[in-house]
């Protein structure tokens, strides 16, 4: 089997990642009421080791991939990128292909996406993109997720709103609208927009993206109402950029314009009273807490898919 890596959706393809969401669905399912630590009945990845190597901090990522492996029956090796040799001046195609002799898979959160794509260039073994610069498709398969089950139906057919910066996460959405089916409007200020790649490529996919400047627009009728934080992790705080991000919070009045039972989502960490009251991020149209759950049952599947049991 020719080797697999996961940098972006579209590395599995809608059907993969349709199947994904399946399986996170039902072994979520099967362990209802089981302790967390306790393997899944059918261990399908006892023997295997991953090792999740952190440029960036993490919290939900880092947890989720130790715990997914855990509960798959493998084992997960966290290392800070400080830590290794990398943090000296190894190259990171050396890096892969050392690890590529203790381990069975890699995921990978850094900072540039080309130190992801030489990773996965180089190494002998599945890589995983668990965040950069560019993207964050793991995220993108929790959040599908997490609307399902809100709810109670596929994402396909289903109206996206995301409102703030166009970032790694926002391109990720944009890939899985592509992929997945659904219509996707951004509400993004002037200087602040998505990749237009990402725009194309999910176009050509024959999807409803959009970009427009108004967030009242863009929320109206929306199923879901997605953000995430203004200033992401390497960039630096300016006054013109949070100037600029300002009239995007997601509020009470602006929750008001989305369908009735609208679901809203933040990948989290959250800058509480920024991007998002306190009164939408605990309120009941809030899955935040089911969305950072879900990061574990989402990285089951997509590990599955990698080593070919799926």
């Amino acid at each position: 089997m020719p080797l697999k890596h996961f940098r972006n959706l579209g590395d599995a393809g809608a059907g993969a990642v349709r199947a994904m969401l399946a399986e996170a669905h039902r072994r979520k399912a099967a362990r209802r009421g089981w302790p967390q630590g306790a393997p899944d009945a059918d261990a399908p990845l006892a023997g295997r080791v991953l090792a999740a190597i952190f440029e960036k901090p993490s919290t939900r990522t880092r947890l989720s991939f130790e715990m997914a492996m855990r509960q798959l029956g493998g084992h997960a090796l966290t290392l800070a990128a400080a830590d290794l040799q990398l943090g000296r001046g190894e190259t990171v195609a050396d890096t892969a292909r050392v690890l590529s002799r203790f381990v069975d898979g890699v995921m990978l959160r850094c900072h540039a996406h080309a130190d992801l794509e030489a990773f996965a260039a180089a190494a002998q073994v599945p890589v995983i993109n668990g965040l950069t610069d560019l993207s964050h498709p793991c995220q993108a398969v929790a959040d599908m997720m997490t609307v399902e089950e809100r709810l109670g139906k596929p994402v396909a057919g289903t109206r996206w709103a995301w409102v703030g910066d166009g970032n790694n996460v926002a391109h990720s959405l944009v890939e899985a609208a592509g992929l997945m089916g659904f219509a996707l409007c951004l509400a993004v200020p002037e200087g602040y927009e998505p990749d237009p790649g990402f725009l194309a490529t999910a176009r050509a996919r024959g999807a409803d993206v959009r970009v427009v400047r108004d967030p009242d627009l863009a929320v109206a009728g929306a199923d879901v109402v997605a953000t995430d934080t203004w200033v992401s992790m390497g960039q630096t705080e300016s006054e013109a950029r949070i100037r600029a991000l300002t009239p995007y919070q997601v509020n009470p009045l602006l929750m008001a314009r989305a369908a009735p039972g609208a679901v809203f989502l933040h990948c989290l960490p959250a800058q509480r009273g920024r991007e998002v009251t306190d009164s939408v991020l605990d309120g009941p149209q809030s899955a935040v807490l089911d969305e950072a759950e879900n990061r574990v049952h989402a990285q089951k599947a997509i590990l599955l898919w990698l080593f070919d049991r799926l």
